[in-house]
């Protein structure tokens, strides 16, 4: 295992087009960090200067304290395991896994020792004679993932490994990388633009946007103390709603609801006049009428049910909102709906900064 160690990373390419900025971040032996993040945000241009593939532009890389900017790929002992799964199509599934130890010029028996004990942490015992062509697609990456762990290297850096799968692969390779991380314990980089992966592998995220780190922290933490509009809004599913306004008499406007912010703000009157953001969960809501919270009407445009819950798109004058709400519960739509959103449930946002703002 090994814990890493970036100061004020940045990535410049010759055109001038900044890629990543100041990037900043302690990773702990056995950590399982995930980046995350929509395209073209830095995440996987970080991963690659981590693994050597992009040069570091300025900045300082450190492995175990010690400076790695200049080395190697293979000098830096880091395992890749890349969207494409890049598997050896002529290449049994044994002679995949084991092609980087033969390469290290390791004795056959320690290599067959070391793969069939992958192969087993991996399910892949039965298919070590199989070719590439003949696996699924779930089968495929598990492959690569061999390929990777069983180099016992300090630290695995995983490039979207799951997106070409589809729904029902993607939650057993979840499960089973989880268990992976759990057998070998080493130090792991996850890239995702999926925040499921991000908050169910994580133990720490850090949340990537136009090349800037938006908010390191617990899965936990960034669902539940969101740093910004853009964190609050990408974490979460239906992801949060938001209320735009100007604060006026102390409070902002929700279609016909007046949204008094004394509930939220000490300093309610020194918001006066100025541009605010007010955000709640879906899940968030409660429906009818409740004691200790902002109580709003409006119209059912349309429902989604999706078995234990329904997403309810409910039309609160101008704008729309999504209720997650019981399934049992599902209302009829173009029908009126009022629902509660608590108090202790409430957001507020800076509407020109979109940083979070205190409240009670």
């Amino acid at each position: 295992m090994a814990y890493l160690t970036l100061r004020k990373i940045n990535k410049i390419y010759p055109n001038g087009f900044h890629a990543v900025h100041n990037f900043d971040l302690e990773i702990e032996k056995g950590e399982f960090v995930v980046f995350v993040g929509p395209s073209g945000c830095g995440k996987s241009t970080t991963l690659r200067m981590i693994a050597g593939l992009e040069d570091i532009s300025n900045g300082d890389f450190l492995i175990n304290g010690v400076r790695a900017n200049e080395k190697g790929p293979r000098e830096r002992e880091v395992a890749m395991v890349f969207q494409s799964y890049a598997l050896y199509p002529n290449m049994s599934v044994y002679d995949n896994i084991a092609f980087g130890l033969t390469l290290q010029g390791v004795d056959e028996d320690v290599i067959e020792q070391r793969v069939m004990k992958t192969a087993k942490i991996l399910g892949l015992t039965d298919y070590l004679d199989r070719m590439p062509r003949a696996l699924s697609g779930g089968q495929r990456q598990r492959v690569a993932i061999g390929r990777a762990i069983i180099r016992k290297v300090g630290v695995f850096l995983m490039d979207e490994p799951l997106s070409n799968l589809d729904a029902k692969q993607r939650v057993t390779m979840r499960y089973e990388i989880a268990q992976i991380h759990r057998e070998t314990g080493a130090t792991t980089i996850y890239v995702t633009h999926d925040q499921t992966e991000a908050m169910t592998l994580a133990d720490r995220i850090v949340v990537m946007k136009d090349g800037y780190v938006q908010q390191i922290g617990t899965p936990y933490e960034l669902y539940y103390k969101p740093a910004n509009v853009f964190v609050a809004g990408f974490i979460g599913e239906p992801p949060m709603n938001f209320v735009r306004g100007t604060v006026q008499d102390g409070a902002v406007m929700f279609g016909d609801v007046k949204l008094d912010l004394s509930h939220k703000l000490k300093d309610v009157a020194a918001w006066e006049g100025k541009p605010i953001v007010f955000g709640f969960r879906p899940e968030a809501i409660k429906l009818g009428e409740q004691a200790g919270s902002y109580v709003v009407n409006g119209m059912v445009e349309l429902t989604e049910m999706l078995g234990d819950n329904t997403n309810v798109y409910i039309n609160v004058g101008d704008a729309q909102t999504i209720l997650k709400v019981d399934s049992h519960d599902t209302p009829e739509m173009n029908e009126p709906l009022t629902f509660s959103i608590p108090y202790s449930e409430v957001y507020l946002f800076d509407g020109e900064t979109e940083m979070v703002i205190g409240g009670e």
